[in-house]
């Protein structure tokens, strides 16, 4: 890989990322925010008052299509607001955006995989938090091995016990412990509240090239800076992503918002849901283009072909399509959506990586909370193996889509 490779990698990671990505993920915050302003919070009182629903409505948030959904769930986790199991069962529905390119190259086979996922996800989340099905030696292994990462030492809630791996004063604290810099009136309070303005205007037009590649059935996108489709997905892309790490790393401290990952109880203003939005969606971002990155440079570097060992696991697929659902982000997930389409792939291995993966939902909790983020991603891949080997056993024939593109 010569250096020309390199940054062409680079380039259209931050422009692919936030199009392909951070442009769903926005809106679906956008929508979950704005419901919470209207209704003064009464969404996240009633799952709290109401444990019994938080699987279904962690399961229910993971089937919108993209990862906005079950994005949503992590904070209201870290938080204490809903169980382990809503966060499995959250993980376990999403189809990330794997999900917008089966249902328009293949929407039959969407029904069926994504139907199954959604009902996997209820089960073993109400599962784990009725029986907890040893979450307790998988949590217990993950903390000899990460604890140095996570939690610095600190005394730590077990997550088999339903609570977040957080330091207790970060719990007790986790709406009032503001990082960033109050200065209403100065420069950079200024020009943060215009990059937020125009990180919307990026991300509408993202969301607008977003939905036009995929009608034109996920096409190659060349960089291109004239009025056409191609240029507004690169300007946005670019723009979008740029405004991502500024909102992040630095806008963050002077226009608040400094502790991302948090769910908002109620919002006083329209503008600060908009702001919320922006700034959940930033973070995600970050990490959006991190993994992009790893997948692409690796691809590359150990010259990895998805689709061919997808098409020589033979019977081991459905165990390939879970494994591959370890991996974080949508990246992997959207090749072997498309290969599925081709028709490279069984349909059992197509339902058992839609039940594994966890998109980008899994990037939220991993920058708060690593280890019960290794748990989780675990947890969502043992019903996907159930699952994927029963389809190819009992129902080996089922192909829905096949020959679309």
């Amino acid at each position: 890989m010569n250096l020309q490779g390199a940054l062409d990698i680079l380039v259209f990671s931050i422009r692919d990322g936030f199009v392909q990505v951070s442009a769903f993920v926005a809106i679906t915050v956008l929508i979950f925010s704005y419901i919470q302003y209207r209704t003064g919070g009464r969404i996240v009182t009633y799952l709290e008052n109401n444990e019994h629903m938080q699987p279904l409505a962690g399961a229910l948030l993971g089937l919108t299509p993209g990862c906005g959904g079950a994005i949503i769930a992590m904070p209201l986790y870290i938080r204490g607001t809903v169980s382990f199991g809503t966060v499995v069962a959250a993980l376990a529905a999403t189809a990330g955006d794997s999900a917008f390119v089966i249902l328009a190259l293949a929407p039959e086979a969407a029904v069926y995989a994504y139907g199954l996922a959604f009902v996997s996800a209820i089960l073993f989340g109400y599962a784990i938090d009725i029986w907890g099905l040893g979450v307790g030696r998988v949590d217990r292994a993950v903390d000899r091995i990460s604890r140095p990462m996570t939690d610095g030492g600190f005394a730590t809630k077990n997550v088999a016990e339903g609570g977040p791996s957080l330091p207790e004063y970060e719990r007790k604290h986790h709406n009032h412990d503001h990082s960033y810099t109050e200065n209403e009136s100065g420069f950079m309070t200024t020009f943060s509240h215009g990059v937020h303005v125009l990180w919307w205007v990026a991300a509408v037009g993202g969301l607008v090239a977003g939905v036009m590649y995929l009608a034109r059935g996920a096409p190659e996108v060349a960089l291109e800076f004239r009025p056409t489709f191609f240029g507004l997905f690169t300007v946005a892309g670019l723009a979008g992503t740029t405004m991502s790490f500024y909102l992040h790393f630095v806008g963050r401290r002077f226009i608040g918002e400094g502790d991302a990952g948090r769910i908002r109880d109620d919002f006083g203003s329209a503008y600060e849901t908009f702001q919320h939005a922006a700034m959940e969606t930033s973070m995600v971002t970050v990490w959006v283009i991190a993994a992009y990155l790893i997948y692409e440079y690796s691809v590359v570097i150990f010259a990895l072909d998805i689709g061919a060992l997808a098409a020589a696991a033979g019977i081991l697929a459905p165990i390939a399509g879970a494994v591959l659902g370890l991996i974080p982000g949508c990246a992997p997930q959207i090749v072997f959506a498309g290969i599925y389409a081709e028709g490279a792939i069984p349909f059992s291995a197509l339902t058992a990586n839609a039940i594994s993966q966890d998109g980008d939902a899994l990037f939220p909790l991993m920058a708060i909370d690593m280890k019960a983020a290794i748990v989780a991603t675990i947890y969502t891949t043992i019903p996907a193996l159930v699952v994927g080997v029963l389809l190819y056993y009992f129902w080996p024939f089922a192909s829905f889509g096949f020959g679309v593109i």
